[in-house]
């Protein structure tokens, strides 16, 4: 029998900077739920989400920085810079872009999902997407971001300069 490979995921997602040149920071968001609840380096992301089929991954990065930090996007698309793709250790490729504006990590307000919790439980429980959201120096960053994410920010660090 022969097998079908699996098509890894497509995500798409904004990777928001402020300040200066020499001294900028991004905007990374840390996963919610009980399988992230303990774990912090190398488990921020840029706020993304996966692509739905037929979609735009540019529509999906707006959609998706809306829904994990609870609010419209602070940009405009002509604003964004396209800091391209990334493939992640588990196959999944990560489209970015990238632009300059503010938000206040206390206004988080991600949307929500639901899974059984605890595993064989048989009761469901609703998780944060997002749990938080934090400014990160360039450096600070390297070591939060999921490692595969970390070519974004070099472009993006090439790109501001």
């Amino acid at each position: 029998m022969a097998t079908v490979p699996l098509v890894a995921a497509t995500s798409a997602g904004i990777l928001l900077y402020r300040g200066a040149a020499d001294a900028f920071e991004v905007l990374l968001v840390h996963p919610g739920g009980p399988f992230w609840a303990k774990k912090d380096e190398g488990a921020w992301s840029i706020p993304k989400g996966e692509v739905d089929e037929g979609e735009e991954p540019l529509a999906c990065a707006l959609r998706e920085l809306e829904e994990e930090l609870g609010t419209p996007p602070p940009i405009s698309a002509d604003q964004l810079i396209d800091l391209g793709s990334v493939r992640q250790k588990a196959g999944k490729t990560v489209h970015c872009w990238a632009a300059g504006a503010d938000f206040d990590p206390a206004t988080l307000d991600s949307n929500t999902f639901t899974m059984e919790w605890p595993p064989r439980s048989g009761r469901q429980q609703e998780f944060p997407e997002v749990d938080r959201a934090e400014w990160f120096g360039v450096e600070a960053a390297r070591g939060k971001m999921n490692p595969a994410q970390v070519e974004l920010l070099d472009r993006l660090q090439a790109g501001v300069e």
